[in-house]
């Protein structure tokens, strides 16, 4: 059940003010902060002028990129590849496991790459100058742009020799579209109209998902065409997609290209376009600009009203005003890219990285912080897409002779495991989809809940019992090998009971028995075996270990990078609880505290990654330790780096990592509103120094 920690009440806030004064602005084309407007399943990133007019500046930044949920695109087969063919095995106590690992051949590179999710299309505008020539990025002058965040609206303005062009761009709350409102005296002269370009589908890593030059690979076809309207069907081999245009009174609308349409306005001072792309399964009205911006307006200010808020405005420490920055852009942030009906990638909608896949073991930084901030429904939107891949995870668990299900790490929409060296052998999404549905539970507890989620949350536990291996020498249930836990950098064949895994194995089992007991039904014994016979955290001169087979004492330099993931056995998880019969050990609070202190001063920060920074200060809250949990979340080192659109920047591959925004919002959650058994104090996880002073309101506590 849920455990609210009473603390005393706080002045109201000000939530608009509180939203208003980091709505994000840029001078001059910044190529790693464009804007992107969207909705949770359909987003939009743009430049300077609104639009995607200039798409170059961009490339080596964040690239920009029109992107759905349902935009995905696969390559010919061919060869007929299939996951069989990249299958290594492996010894587990025994038995040989099979593992799709073999990512270098052919078919390991076909499968990683498809599906790829799809750049949709770009719409920039097109500007000539008085001689007919296309004018350059450098041709603007004057450059303003805001995003309102209340309002979810991007204001840009700008001058092209000589003359003014203002633009509003917005997206739909509740359609895949945008709408762009525009005023110039461009317009009127027929220098300013909007393009539309389609491309074919990429095999890049990452990039903006589009490949520019294979125009024979695919067909943009108009399909319905009148004065104020047209309708394109997009076919990229068996993939077939739609895009609607609609627009104000003297539109003219033309093909340029094979896959380039024009829209102008001669003679206006201003015009206005909505643009919405489909799969075609859902066919809707395209409604007016006018409209749109409207409807994203009211959206917004809902979303900014509603659930969670969190004001540092009174505070002394010159570290709030940035945290309260981070905390705003990453809540705008993740509601457009992470809010969505299935998992997003690390990139979100915004561009690719891992060919626009995502990872299931991030799902949590994701979106468990949409719980924490009174959202539930955010976080539940992707649940479902857990019960579609239900029997694709049930003949992955069978085929390796395991119980359950067993969820892939890096996948698309249909759930298939991508072959892969490391991620095949990370375990630690396995008790993920027990944890989504004990937040929400907790935020609805009710018979409906666990009947909803009773086949998830049993199915995931019945294989994290059947994964663990009895060793009869010693009574324990071990995990592994092989595995590579969370920190990756150990070898799959060597390492086992790796002590965040181990925590993570204790708590899931123990909340399945507890969804058993609410509904009436009896303890399954195999859990309780595994969970009496669970050993404790690996522990060596008095440091907490990453993995029992790393017992390093962070001798190592080596043993000092990647993610410090033995801190979340006690952060972003309770640790192990031996009073509700978990077996194992409890958390030494004293070792985790050397622990951290150990880290903190001597991980190689650099090689960490964006989520890593939270999931320490998260350590901190629960050890009693706010200062260093304000020292961790805002520890000045690259990969914590947040640019001025709010984005969490890793490195030039991966100029953006939702991860980081998604745990920032749950640490700050935490810190400010508790968790189950914290002192009943306000905001328990910030120092109390005197120069911190957070208000907060609609919060729920951390389990």
């Amino acid at each position: 059940m849920l455990l609210l920690t009473p603390v005393p009440a706080s002045a109201k806030i000000d939530r608009l003010a509180v939203v208003g004064r980091h709505n994000p602005s840029v001078r001059s084309f910044d190529p790693l902060s464009p804007f992107t407007v969207g909705n949770g399943e359909f987003a939009f990133t743009a430049d300077v002028t609104g639009l995607q007019s200039f798409p170059e500046p961009y490339q080596k930044g964040i690239p920009l990129s029109t992107q759905s949920q349902w935009g995905w695109h696969s390559f010919p087969n061919p060869e007929g590849y299939s996951l069989e063919q990249t299958l290594r095995f492996h010894d587990a106590g025994g038995r040989s496991v099979a593992y799709a690992a073999e990512q270098a051949g052919p078919a390991g590179q076909w499968l990683r790459a498809d599906p790829h999710r799809l750049n949709l299309g770009r719409i920039g505008f097109r500007i000539t100058g008085p001689n007919g020539s296309e004018v350059t990025a450098e041709d603007l002058t004057e450059i303003r742009q805001t995003l309102e965040l209340r309002s979810g609206t991007l204001f840009s303005d700008f001058r092209v020799q000589g003359e003014t062009v203002s633009v509003e761009t917005a997206c739909h709350p509740d359609q895949d579209g945008i709408a762009a409102r525009f005023r110039s005296p461009l317009l009127k002269s027929g220098r300013l109209s909007v393009a539309f370009d389609f491309p074919y589908g990429s095999a890049a890593w990452g990039g903006d998902g589009a490949d520019w030059s294979s125009p024979e690979k695919h067909a943009s076809e108009i399909i319905l065409q009148d004065g104020r309207s047209a309708r394109i069907r997009r076919v990229l081999d068996a993939d077939t997609y739609f895009v609607a245009i609609r627009w104000g009174n003297g539109g003219v609308f033309s093909r340029t290209g094979p896959h380039s349409f024009r829209l102008s306005a001669p003679g206006r001072k201003g015009f206005s376009f909505v643009c919405g792309f489909s799969d075609g399964r859902a066919k809707r009205f395209l409604p007016h600009a006018d409209q749109v911006l409207e409807a994203s307006r009211k959206a917004w200010e809902k979303f900014w009203k509603t659930g969670g808020a969190v004001d540092f405005s009174g505070s002394r420490d010159p570290r709030s005003a940035e945290l309260e920055r981070r905390m705003v852009l990453s809540r705008y942030l993740t509601a457009v890219q992470c809010a969505g009906s299935m998992p997003p990638q690390e990139t979100g909608l915004a561009c690719n990285s891992w060919f626009g896949k995502f990872h299931l073991e991030m799902h949590w930084w994701h979106a468990a912080h949409f719980a924490f901030w009174g959202r539930p429904d955010l976080l539940e939107k992707s649940l479902d897409w857990y019960e579609r891949i239900l029997p694709s995870a049930r003949r992955t668990a069978e085929a390796q002779g395991y119980n359950g299900v067993r969820w892939p790490k890096m996948t698309g929409p249909d759930g298939r495991e991508s072959p892969s060296e490391i991620g095949v052998y990370l375990i630690w999404q396995q008790p993920h989809p027990i944890y989504f549905a004990e937040l929400i539970y907790r935020s609805n507890p009710s018979k409906s809940v666990l009947e909803k989620y009773r086949g998830i949350v049993s199915a995931t536990a019945d294989f994290m019992a059947s994964y663990c291996r009895l060793d009869s020498a010693t009574g324990k249930c071990n995990l592994g090998p092989p595995l590579i836990p969370a920190q990756e950098i150990h070898p799959p064949d060597s390492t086992s009971n790796p002590g965040f895994e181990l925590a993570y194995w204790a708590w899931g089992l123990r909340t399945a028995q507890a969804w058993r007991e609410r509904l009436g039904l009896e303890r399954k014994g195999e859990w309780d075996k595994v969970l009496h016979g669970l050993p404790g955290l690996p522990v060596k001169d008095g440091l907490i270990q990453n993995a029992e087979t790393a017992m390093t004492t962070f001798a190592d330099p080596g043993q000092r990078r990647d993610h410090p993931s033995m801190l979340g056995a006690f952060g972003m998880l309770p640790g192990f609880d031996p009073v509700h019969g978990t077996g194992g050990a409890a958390v030494d609070t004293s070792a985790m505290v050397r622990t951290l202190e150990r880290v903190l001063s001597y991980w190689d920060w650099e090689s960490a990654w964006g989520w890593d920074f939270p999931l320490a200060a998260m350590t901190a809250a629960r050890c009693g330790r706010p200062d260093l949990a304000v020292k961790a979340l805002l520890m000045d080192t690259p990969k914590n780096r947040y640019l001025v659109n709010g984005h969490n920047h890793q490195t030039g591959r991966l100029p953006l990592y939702l991860p980081g925004n998604g745990g920032l919002l749950a640490a700050v959650a935490m810190m400010a509103r508790g968790w189950d058994g914290a002192p009943a104090i306000p905001a328990p996880g910030f120092p109390k120094d005197g120069k911190w002073k957070v208000k907060v309101e609609g919060l729920v506590p951390m389990p």
